[in-house]
């Protein structure tokens, strides 16, 4: 399998750049880029979506969601949005 490229939309960078999210950006470049290059399918801290959400995944950072979805054609992972999982989901 092709390693996955990972692109940041302009509201996960927002974020990210943001005080709240900066701490966690060395550990999501560091650990979680890693892991979703090479499986963004599956995993302990992955999960699927449902619903109208069917076509976006989330990864489980702590208190955190880092919510993605994924290009097969052209192997891109596209990083939309990282939330605190008390508010991911509203």
């Amino acid at each position: 399998m092709n390693d996955f490229k990972i692109a940041e939309t302009e509201t996960f960078q927002k974020k990210i750049e943001s005080q709240k999210f900066t701490y966690l950006y060395p550990k999501i470049r560091n650990y979680v880029y890693p892991i979703l290059r090479e499986n963004p399918y599956f995993g302990p801290q992955i999960k699927k979506l449902r619903g109208e959400f069917k076509d976006v995944y989330r990864f489980r950072i702590g208190d955190y969601r880092l919510f993605y979805t994924i290009s097969e054609l052209t192997v891109i992972i596209f990083l939309l949005d990282i939330e605190n999982c008390k508010n991911a989901y509203k």
